[in-house]
């Protein structure tokens, strides 16, 4: 290498150097916002999941409820036919 190159890259050097540092902080910034932005979406759907699993866990409440009622309605028609069936056969 030259002496004159070797004069030239140092102002170079130190420029894309001073440049560097003086882009760092917005480089951290944006870094920053977009960790946010992602911890707020992560945010939202864990909550968007609460709230499925929430509504999956009425539904099957419901769900449950309604064939205990079926069920409960059956046993009482059954219970009906044979208290019938008893009052027939006196």
């Amino acid at each position: 290498m030259s002496i004159k190159f070797k004069k030239l890259l140092l102002p170079v050097f130190l420029g894309a150097l001073s440049t560097a540092a003086l882009l760092s902080p917005s480089l951290t910034q944006a870094v920053e916002e977009t960790g946010s932005i992602a911890a707020s979406k992560a945010t939202d759907q864990k909550a968007a999941l609460a709230k499925k699993a929430r509504l999956l866990a009425e539904k099957k409440a419901a769900e449950a409820a309604a064939a205990t009622k079926s069920t409960g309605e059956a046993k009482e028609h059954e219970v009906e036919k044979e208290v019938e069936k008893e009052v027939e056969t006196k």
